[in-house]
C-alpha cells in the first residue's frame, strides 16, 4: 500500500517537474496578450479621436489623410484581433499539454504523441500570432512614416 502511494507521489512530482516549462510558456503568452490588448486599445482610442476630428472643424483637405489613417487603423486592429485569437488558442493548447501530462501519469497511459502533437501545434499557432503582431507593427510604422512625410509637406506649404 505504501509503495503504491509513494509511486503516485513520485509520479506526480515528476509530472509537475516536466510541466514547469509549459507553465512558463503560459506566462509568456499572457505577457504577449497584455501587449496585444494594449495595442488594440490604443488603436481604438486613436480611431475615436480621428472620428471626432473628422466631424469637427477640420479642413476638407485633411479629410483624406484622416480617412487613410482610419483605414490603416482598421487593418491594424484586424491583425491585432487575429494575433489575440491565435495567442489565446496557443495558450489553450499549452493547457491541454499540461492536462495530458497529468492524465497520462494518473491513468498510466502513454500520451507522448498527444503531448508532442499538441505542443507542436501550439508553437505553430503561437508563431502565427507573432507573425500577425509583426505585420501590425509594420503597418503602424509605415503609417507613421507616411504621416510624418505628409506633415512635412503641410509645413512646406505654409
Amino acid at each position: 500500500m505504501m509503495e503504491g502511494l509513494q509511486w503516485n507521489i513520485d509520479a506526480i512530482a515528476h509530472v509537475i517537474n516536466i510541466s514547469v516549462a509549459p507553465v512558463f510558456l503560459l506566462a509568456g503568452i499572457s505577457g504577449l496578450l497584455m501587449v496585444l490588448t494594449n495595442r488594440l486599445g490604443r488603436t481604438i482610442d486613436r480611431s475615436r479621436s480621428l472620428q471626432a476630428a473628422r466631424t469637427s472643424q477640420v479642413l476638407p483637405e485633411h479629410h483624406a489623410a484622416i480617412d487613410k489613417e482610419m483605414a490603416s487603423l482598421l487593418k491594424r486592429s484586424r491583425f491585432i484581433n487575429l494575433a489575440i485569437y491565435l495567442a489565446t488558442v496557443s495558450a489553450l493548447l499549452v493547457c491541454l499539454v499540461i492536462i495530458a501530462l497529468f492524465l497520462g501519469s494518473l491513468i498510466d497511459i502513454n500520451f507522448a504523441k498527444v503531448v508532442a502533437s499538441l505542443f507542436i501545434v501550439s508553437m505553430i499557432v503561437l508563431s502565427a500570432a507573432f507573425a500577425c503582431f509583426l505585420t501590425e507593427i509594420f503597418i503602424a510604422t509605415r503609417t507613421l512614416r507616411q504621416s510624418l512625410v505628409s506633415t512635412d509637406s503641410f509645413r512646406d506649404l505654409r
